[in-house]
């Protein structure tokens, strides 16, 4: 080979002067080519695919292929784009909000971003979800059905049936997917009620997680709630922690912050993307965690110094003045026997109940405001009168999770502990902070659903169901501030981006046949010569937890619960199909659901039964379960199903899930940890599962030992050695022994085995060094927010006196081991619960 000499050296200085000089020309070529349509082929090129089959076959490559480059054609596929015209999309949820809470639809709570898109477009009043968070949130999203998707309730309640095992299958591609594939970045912020939680750990899989359902980033909490100050966040499929260290970081604020950065950077990057964005806060569900400013603000406004039967009036007022209640409907009766007057109240419930709802008020106001800022960054970006805004006010009714009281803890409430108001006045001024997860009382969630009956949970009526909704689209919606009474649901939605899109509903994606969507568009409504147009969504049926009802060409067909919904523990309906009594509503006329005619109507009161029995079947529905709180302990396929033992490596881990972590409620275990203790001392978490609000933790505190049970805030019995440990290796042991029959009980409709006592052993190297009974335990669930944790604590601590998060275990824990010894019923045992069960049943 010949050496590099000047020769050659001089010939590639030259080619390289040659290359330098034409470059100019080269730029303006590529600039004016970018000024004219790209020709197919080349790398700007861009079309739009039929969207039948996603992902879209690939197309043929329309280049030439010779031996050597210089002799061949390239030829790019072209960049996918939607249809001409697609606008961008901005779906926008908030949860637990009642009908008449934000002021736009004449509650006294200043919402001013759900104000601006009403009145920039239109207001939907006579709009619908299915009673619950899960349920409403899979319909939204795909289109289709509750039922039909798997969500007959909340993940946490799932149950091996098809209507109910939340798992939106590959045949029931969502709206993200679809537009994913159809040239548009999508993205998702806040809630994720749609993951099952025994694939909500680091192992996965991840195909029901935001990213695995064509939503390409994510930036929120997957579950039914959360503290707002320390939440389960997740970025995409990532545990983090921002709040470590920030005093006042809240996530209302955290996920606005983010989901602008992403429409700028998404902006920065090409301003031509087209973008769905699905902001779905946690606001207003328990806990109700606003600002102490937000909370002050409201406060100071003095909205419910007359309580909730005066708020009633003035919200009912507020409605006809702004025409989204006709003229001539009628409120419906107050329930006195299931809720006290305001009149009744001693100064010092009125004192509380006016706390709860001045931080409740004040969270749906500051949700609203962070939703404003979102809006803004769009309208910022120049990009409002190019994009869809479509705001859902609430995914059901406004909740009475609450209790008649409220509470400083919704997870007593979860477990069956109410407490009176004189007991609840030790958090009145905590309350909203994280030294709560609060509720309010019930009476103020009846309020916030004037005029309606009843609450969320409650499919039947439409205090459970109808969420005011309003659309803003520039320059297509001109009847800005109309008014539509057309019936819509949840599932009409997905049909409606796909309409304004101009993207078909596909047939098949990734080789799997598609189900028809259920819903039906709203774009009709969106002419203004279509204000009066009669819905064209005909029938839907309503179901869950057992009580059904059926909308059908301006009737509802509506059974009547039997079990309040703040009502979470206590015996099933065993027969929910025969259970309830029917009422008949000709809600064309009655537009609150206010007087029965089943009487004066018995033909249409079969007819409209055997059509809601034809959609119950046709939609999955069946079986009925008319069970709670109970449906939270079901089995399910998670990792720790049949398993008794369970062995750690010893290794930090942290964030694993309640659904994938075995649980020590109502069984008698043994946790056992294997340390070695250097010259120095230890302390730290060896393991947690819960935090400030119920949970338990075994650690090590200025080297001694200990096991805290938190029994939700209320009590927190504790096992503690009385020295520190010595250096070296030691094995430290933590048995309980429990004294009910467990959670097998529940199958005979009994609860008397869950929630009793039992006797802690604390043992080290084998010696007892602290042993005690207590009388109760935590009957069904932890803290959900929190996680099983191992050498280290997320969230918040289970005890505050003792520690703070992370708390890292400064020993090494070579081993921990749990071992279950769950009850076994003796045939005397199931003697009993069936003769129970039977005297139970012939009673009722």
């Amino acid at each position: 080979m010949k050496p590099f000499g000047h020769k050659a050296r001089a010939a590639c200085i030259g080619a390289g002067l040659v290359a330098f000089s034409i470059l100019p020309s080269l730029t303006w070529g590529v600039a004016r080519a970018a000024e004219s349509t790209p020709a197919p082929g080349s790398p700007g090129f861009k079309a739009t695919i039929d969207g039948n089959y996603l992902p879209n076959p690939p197309a043929p490559f329309g280049g030439e292929i010779n031996l050597n480059a210089s002799q061949s054609k390239p030829y790019w596929p072209a960049r996918v784009v939607p249809p001409k015209g697609a606008p961008n999309i901005l779906l926008i949820m908030t949860d637990d909000v009642g009908f008449a809470a934000p002021s736009t639809f004449g509650g006294v709570i200043p919402t001013p971003a759900l104000d601006r898109i009403a009145n920039n477009g239109l207001r939907y009043t006579n709009f619908h979800s299915t009673s619950l968070c899960s349920p409403t949130r899979a319909a939204l999203i795909t289109g289709r059905n509750h039922h039909a998707v798997g969500f007959g309730v909340i993940t946490e309640q799932s149950t091996g049936f098809p209507g109910y095992n939340s798992l939106i299958g590959p045949e029931n591609a969502t709206i993200g997917r679809i537009l994913l594939e159809n040239g548009y970045r999508t993205s998702w912020f806040g809630k994720d009620h749609n993951t099952p939680d025994w694939v909500a750990s680091q192992a996965g899989p991840f195909n029901q997680w935001p990213t695995g359902m064509g939503f390409e980033y994510f930036y929120g909490f997957v579950g039914g709630d959360t503290s707002q100050w320390q939440p389960n966040l997740f970025r995409n499929t990532t545990a983090i922690y921002p709040y470590v260290g920030k005093p006042g970081w809240n996530l209302t604020t955290a996920m606005a912050d983010d989901a602008i950065h992403w429409l700028n950077q998404l902006n920065d990057i090409d301003p031509s993307m087209p973008f769905l964005l699905h902001y779905v806060p946690g606001g207003t569900h328990a806990p109700h965690h606003p600002t102490p400013e937000w909370i002050e603000k409201i406060a100071d406004m003095h909205l419910f110094d007359g309580g909730w039967n005066k708020l009633r009036e003035t919200i009912f007022a507020n409605q006809k003045r702004l025409g989204v209640i006709p003229q001539d409907a009628k409120l419906t009766p107050w329930p006195e026997k299931l809720l006290r007057k305001w009149d009744t109240l001693s100064d010092e419930d009125k004192k509380l109940y006016i706390r709860q709802a001045n931080v409740y008020a004040a969270y749906l106001a500051y949700t609203d405001h962070e939703i404003g800022r979102v809006i803004q960054a769009v309208d910022d970006l120049g990009k409002l009168d190019d994009t869809l805004i479509i705001y859902i006010s609430g995914d059901n009714g406004s909740s009475a999770e609450g209790s008649p009281n409220g509470t400083p803890s919704e997870v007593m409430q979860f477990n069956g502990v109410e407490l009176p108001v004189d007991k609840q006045m030790k958090w009145y001024d905590a309350w909203g902070t994280d030294e709560t997860y609060p509720h309010m009382a019930v009476a103020w969630t009846w309020a916030f659903d004037t005029p309606f009956k009843w609450t969320k949970q409650i499919p039947a009526f439409f205090g459970g169901t109808r969420q005011g909704m309003a659309i803003s689209w520039p320059g297509h919606i001109t009847d800005k501030g109309g008014i539509r009474e057309q019936f819509g649901h949840v599932i009409d939605i997905v049909p409606t981006l796909l309409e304004v899109t101009g993207i078909p509903a596909p047939r098949m994606v990734d080789g799997v046949a598609q189900k028809p969507m259920d819903g039906v568009s709203l774009a009709y409504t969106f002419d203004k010569a279509n204000a009066k147009a009669p819905s064209r969504h005909k029938t839907q049926y309503f179901e869950m937890m057992g009580v059904r009802g059926l909308y059908h060409d301006g009737w509802m067909l509506s059974t009547v619960p039997t079990r309040p919904p703040w009502v979470l523990l206590g015996p099933t309906i065993e027969d929910p199909a025969n259970a309830y009594q029917w009422e008949l509503y000709h809600v064309a006329e009655d537009w609150t659901q206010n007087d029965n005619v089943a009487d004066k109507y018995p033909e249409k009161l079969r007819d409209m039964k055997e059509r809601l029995w034809a959609e119950l079947q046709k939609y999955n529905a069946l079986p009925l379960d008319a069970s709670v709180a109970t449906r939270l302990v079901a089995p399910r396929p998670n990792v720790t199903a049949g398993r008794k033992e369970f062995t750690y490596s010893g290794e930090t881990v942290t964030g694993i899930p309640h659904g994938d972590a075995p649980s020590l409620l109502n069984t008698s275990y043994t946790v056992t940890a294997e340390v070695d203790v250097s010259e120095g001392g230890a302390e730290g978490m060896i393991h947690t599962n819960g935090g400030r609000f119920g949970g338990y933790g075994f650690y090590l505190l200025k080297g001694k030992p200990v096991f805290l049970w938190n029994l939700l805030d209320v009590e927190r019995p504790r096992w503690e050695a009385s020295e520190p440990l010595s250096p070296g290796n030691h094995t430290i042991s933590f048995d309980f022994k429990y004294d009910g029959l467990g959670f097998s009980t529940l199958a005979f409709n009994d609860m008397s085995g869950i929630g009793k006592g039992g006797t802690g052993t604390l043992t080290v190297d084998g010696k007892v060094v602290a042993e005690h009974r207590v009388e109760r335990t935590v009957p069904l669930i932890l803290q959900w927010d929190e996680t099983f944790d191992i050498g280290a604590d997320t969230g918040t601590p289970v005890d505050d006196a003792d520690y703070q998060v992370p708390f890292a275990l400064t020993a090494k824990l070579d081993k921990l081991t749990i071992s279950l010894d769950q009850p076994e019923l003796t045939a005397e045992d199931v003697k009993k619960l069936e003769a129970a069960q039977k005297s139970a049943a012939d009673a009722n």
